[in-house]
């Protein structure tokens, strides 16, 4: 294991809840390819690995309900209403596992792909992790012009820590929504 931060693209309904997942992102991409007169395209969710001082901290956004046990919570909001988040099937928390593991990184495509090998930059997305903001799941609270989600956590990460996300995306031809949403929120005022 080397000193670095890694990125993984997952196909969005891979792990937990796959098959509700993936019927509704399949809807949701099907009403946004439509409204924006373009074909529909896979859709993505995005998770981080930070290896230092030999040890990997897994870093992911993910319902409240897909596990149990010490998993590394380090925030917690509403998903599709602020006033859902009460109960635990609305809610969901963002993870900062020590030697932890990420449950559908096996379905990542392209593998792992390497943002910084820097100690400071690994350093930098482990403290920043506590800070990122709890806005509803699904909900474009910000004007930001997408939902806030898993990808706007990865998004939020690396660009508060410079690490240049707008240099990255998803595998060829797939999307993932959110990421714009994080790269606003971390670079606005």
């Amino acid at each position: 294991m080397t000193t670095g931060v890694d990125l993984y693209w997952i196909p969005l309904g891979a792990g937990a809840g796959g098959a509700l997942v993936r019927w509704s992102g399949r809807g949701y991409e099907a009403l946004a390819a439509a409204a924006a007169h373009r074909a529909r395209r896979a859709l993505f969710h995005s998770a981080l690995e930070v290896h230092l001082d030999g040890v990997t901290t897994a870093i992911e956004m993910a319902p409240v309900w897909t596990a149990k046990g010490d998993r590394g919570v380090v925030v917690e909001g509403a998903v599709g209403a602020r006033f859902l988040g009460r109960w635990r099937w609305f809610r969901y928390e963002v993870r900062c596992w020590r030697n932890g593991a990420i449950p559908d990184l096996a379905a990542a495509v392209e593998g792992a792909v390497r943002v910084s090998d820097d100690p400071a930059d690994a350093h930098r997305v482990l403290e920043l992790v506590a800070d990122f903001p709890s806005h509803t799941w699904g909900r474009d609270e910000l004007s930001t012009g997408e939902m806030w989600n898993s990808n706007s956590l990865t998004a939020w990460l690396l660009a508060r820590a410079g690490l240049e996300p707008n240099e990255l995306a998803p595998p060829l031809g797939g999307r993932a929504p959110g990421w714009d949403a994080g790269l606003v929120v971390a670079t606005g005022p």
